[in-house]
Order: C-alpha cells, then structure tokens, then sequence
C-alpha cells in the first residue's frame, strides 16, 4: 500500500497530455463510485460492487465481485464501518491493489451515531466504547492508503453516511484524484482536470439544494434509520429522529410506541421510509396522525450507477423531502 499525498502536491512530471490505458479500479457503493467515474472520466470506468438495489448493511460477495477484487489496481471504499463485507475480502483478495478508505481522507470528520433521546439506542459490547464528535486524522493520509483501521474503526467510529455532505464529497473527489494520479501517473493531467471539473458541479449542486430545501428547513421530519445528519447538518433541517440506528436492528413494540408519541408531540410532518425495507413498521408510526410518509435513499439504490449517480441522488433527497414536507 503507497502513501497518498495531497493531490496539489503533485509534481508537475506526473502529468502528461497523454492519455493511456487506465488501471483497474473498483468502487464499493455507488456514491462512491460516482465520483471515481466523474474523476476518471475519458480515461476508464471503474468497477461497482454494490449495484442495483442491493444495501452494503445486508450485502454477500458474489464471485464476479470476487474477480474484480483480485484483478484491481486501486480500490474505492467508504472503510469498515460500513462495508463490512469487504474487510477480510479486500486482505485476502485485493493483496497487489492499492486500498483507499475514504473515511480517512483528510479533511473529513465522521460525526458520532447519536444515541438516545428520539434516537434509537446504539447499543455497544465491552469492545466497543464511545467516540469524540471530531474524528482524529492525525496520520489520515496513512490510513488512506493503506486501509489500516484500529479495532474501534472496524465496527464504526462514527455515523459512515458521510458523502451526503457535498463538502465531504469534494474531499473524496480530492483524494481520489490524487490516489489515480499516483497510481497511474501517465493520466493525471486527465484526472486532475476532471477533478477540477467536478469541484466547480459540486459547488453548484449544493448551491442548488440549499434553495430546493429553503421552505421546508424549520420542519420536523423521523428518518427510518439514521443516515441523513450529514445531509441534515449542511443543509439545516430539523431532522427529529429515527426509528433505528442500523437497519440491520429492527425496532420493537415499545419503540413504536414512544415514536407515535413522539410523533404527536413534534408535530412532525413527515416519516420517511427507505426502499430496500418493508414500510409496515413505517404505517404503524404514522397512524391515527396527521403525518404523512415519504421515502428517502442514502445510497441512490434506486439510481442508475455512474457520473450522474451522485448529484441525482442529492437532488433526490432534496425533492422528496419538499414533496412531503411542503
């Protein structure tokens, strides 16, 4: 595994006019792929492991994922706390590929899971101890690289859900620029050009978002489970809970019945649901109240895979919360 610098750092003999073969690279859900194909557009396309519908809490290896592992020069993922299918895959499999975990891409903070309160109860075992709200990136472009985690990483030290923060995505684009370039150095003027490329839609998307979700930022809404404070905290929303922490932990009667309670009390507007996960638990919450229920999808499940993925998953999110909270 190589040490990642910082792409600006790049020296210019890295850089050529000259496009050649790109290396082989899988990308392990589709946000994250969207980037990597953004950055490495005109040059290649890189491989997706999570595609379709398919959730990374609930997803198995199949063997062509197997073979691309084995066959990749550079890998894409969000990092343990989230992929955990990937962990050993990519120490038995991916041995000659450079592993990037874009979790520890400098810059990027991983806010804690929140617990209690409207928020369902995380629990931990003796392993497992709490975490500050910054995440310590001292070293951040060694783990990078080389993938290595400590034993708290490996089951999440903080809420994973990063890239829906379009600042956090800008970072990823950054930092996967730089991890192409060092890897397959005949094509980094093309990388860092899509890159640059990229920064300038995201700054426009987000842009964008802010004035999609303007009229309804004051409006209480419960999530399924919680992956949107990323989302939430750019954009201002008063998100008021969840139902679930992981949608691997399905919540019990009494829960159900503390958030009908909740419900009531907030005046919540809206329960939203997500695709891969059968609404019922949804409708019991909601009846006998005035709120409606929507659907969100924090990884595009329901998207075409590719450059568009990305901000078509924002703007998304966007539409279907003013759908229901307007």
């Amino acid at each position: 595994m190589k040490l990642l610098a910082p792409f600006a750092m790049l020296t210019a003999g890295l850089l050529t006019t000259t496009a050649w073969a790109a290396p082989g690279v899988v990308a392990s859900i589709k946000p994250v792929h969207s980037l990597v194909a953004a950055v490495m557009e005109g040059v290649g396309e890189p491989d997706l492991i999570v595609d379709g519908s398919a959730s990374p809490h609930t997803y198995a290896l199949k063997p062509s994922d197997a073979d691309a592992l084995q066959n990749a020069d550079l890998v894409f993922w969000t990092g343990h706390g989230l992929e955990l299918f990937l962990g050993d895959a990519l120490e038995t499999l991916s041995t000659g590929a450079d592993v990037v975990e874009l979790a520890a891409a400098p810059g990027i903070v991983l806010l804690p899971v929140r617990e209690g309160g409207a928020f369902e109860a995380h629990e931990h075992d003796d392993q497992h101890h709490a975490h500050d709200a910054i995440h310590d990136h001292d070293g951040a472009e060694d783990h990078a690289m080389k993938g290595e985690q400590s034993a708290d990483d490996e089951h999440g030290e903080g809420d994973m859900h990063f890239w829906l923060d379009p600042e956090n995505a800008k970072l990823m684009v950054t930092q996967i620029a730089t991890s192409l370039a060092l890897a397959d150095p005949a094509n980094a003027s093309n990388y860092q050009t899509n890159a640059e490329a990229q920064l300038v839609r995201l700054d426009d998307l987000e842009a964008e978002i802010d004035a999609m979700l303007a009229p309804v930022k004051d409006k209480p809404f419960i999530v399924f489970h919680d992956a949107y404070q990323y989302f939430e905290a750019r954009f201002g929303l008063n998100l008021a809970g969840s139902i679930t922490v992981t949608p691997d932990t399905m919540p019990g009667a009494a829960r159900i019945d503390e958030l009908k309670t909740r419900l009531v009390e907030l005046g919540a507007a809206c329960v939203f649901a997500e695709p891969n996960f059968a609404p019922t638990i949804i409708n019991a919450i909601t009846e006998g109240s005035a709120a409606r229920s929507g659907t969100l999808d924090p990884e595009g499940g329901a998207l075409e895979a590719g450059i568009d993925l990305y901000p078509n998953l924002l703007r998304g999110l966007a539409t279907s919360l003013v759908d229901c909270l307007g």
